[in-house]
């Protein structure tokens, strides 16, 4: 069976934009351009869509935390723990 461990993710997007895109961090948030309006949860679901793709994880794994309306947004993230250490090696 394979163990998965949650990470925490704190993103910052921006809706609205010409196509999904990482736009890189922000001191510790990740910058994300997602091309879905903030209209009714819209933006929301294309960024789990979005990082479902960029991560390899099924939609499924990922959860919004907080800031269902907010641009500023907490995720939690179910992923194997090499995939983890790997995503938080720059910041070792």
């Amino acid at each position: 069976m394979l163990h998965l461990e949650p990470m925490i993710l704190q993103v910052k997007i921006t809706p609205n934009a010409s196509k999904n895109s990482i736009a890189g961090f922000q001191g510790e948030l990740l910058r994300i351009r997602i091309a879905a309006p903030p209209d009714k949860g819209k933006a929301n679901d294309e960024l789990v869509e979005f990082l479902s793709g960029v991560l390899n994880v099924a939609k499924s794994r990922i959860k919004l935390l907080s800031g269902h309306t907010s641009r500023l947004k907490r995720l939690e993230i179910d992923l194997p723990p090499e995939v983890v250490n790997l995503l938080y090696q720059p910041f070792l």
